[in-house]
């Protein structure tokens, strides 16, 4: 599979299809799934290894890394999350990281694993996408899982009465419930759509710029214009690739603060 095959929208197009199973609302993104799973299973392993090798006295270098995440995310969580809930901080950990992990698949070479895996099928028309944070499904299920808890500890935290009454009173007052109940229903559902939308555009962008780069290569490098056109290639994928490594870092931060923050709103009684 190369853009030298197909055209520009065909590779394009491909390269941006998941690979499916089942049909209609039962359909899977396998691809997304398993990877995501690979890498979910990835840390914990890893963490559990490294659980069973802490060193006290003199760490290595691996576990000084890990121990400058745990003090960040521990920081983030107490500059930005009141009061104290055993749960916060190992859940922005394991969002920080996961996230993290699924955007770095990004940085692969856009054709390489498409193109393992159809040696390995036999299939030269196999779909196959590797970066699960560019399938809305995937960001959009994380912000919902995030949701669900931000429900629960407002109802939880206020009361059921508490909760509705937020619905009813906020921000206008008892003056203004049907303008109240519409204003706290966006700023609610704005919040699982602000998460999912934000990783998923950021994402889908960065991948699809990996794509035309990649095009230079596969359709301009042809003959004597490859002097040219090859080394442009090499130069602007090395410097996206170290942008991205950037952006990747930061939306995985992006998405671990904000839920951070919405869990502390959710905590707070008095809003």
């Amino acid at each position: 599979m190369s853009a030298e095959k197909m055209g520009t929208v065909e590779y394009i197009q491909h390269h941006l299809t998941n690979n499916t199973i089942g049909e209609g609302f039962w359909t899977f993104n396998m691809d997304t799934i398993v990877i995501s799973f690979l890498l979910g299973a990835l840390i914990v392993l890893t963490a559990a290894r490294m659980g069973k090798s802490l060193q006290a006295g003199t760490p290595g270098g691996f576990q000084n890394f890990v121990e400058s995440i745990l003090d960040f995310v521990s920081t983030n969580v107490r500059d930005a999350f009141p009061g104290h809930n055993p749960l916060i901080a190992p859940l922005a950990l394991t969002i920080f990281i996961w996230v993290w992990l699924m955007n770095f698949m990004d940085l692969i070479p856009v054709d390489l694993v498409p193109y393992l895996y159809q040696l390995i099928t036999g299939d030269h028309h196999a779909y196959l996408k590797i970066v699960p944070t560019t399938d809305l499904n995937t960001t959009l299920a994380m912000a919902f899982a995030v949701f669900a808890l931000i429900i629960y500890y407002n109802i939880k935290i206020k009361g059921l009465g508490g909760f509705i009454k937020m619905f009813l009173f906020h921000p206008f007052g008892k003056f203004f419930v049907p303008v109240n109940v519409v204003m706290t229903l966006i700023e609610e559902v704005s919040k699982p759509l602000s998460l999912a939308l934000r990783l998923f555009g950021n994402m889908f962008a960065g991948e699809l710029v990996f794509l035309l780069i990649a095009l230079i290569g596969g359709t301009l490098a042809v003959g004597a214009a490859a002097l040219f056109w090859a080394p442009l290639q090499v130069l602007l994928d090395l410097g996206w690739l170290i942008f991205h490594l950037l952006v990747i870092t930061l939306q995985a931060f992006i998405f671990m603060v904000l839920t951070i923050v919405y869990l502390g709103m959710a905590h707070d009684e008095g809003h």
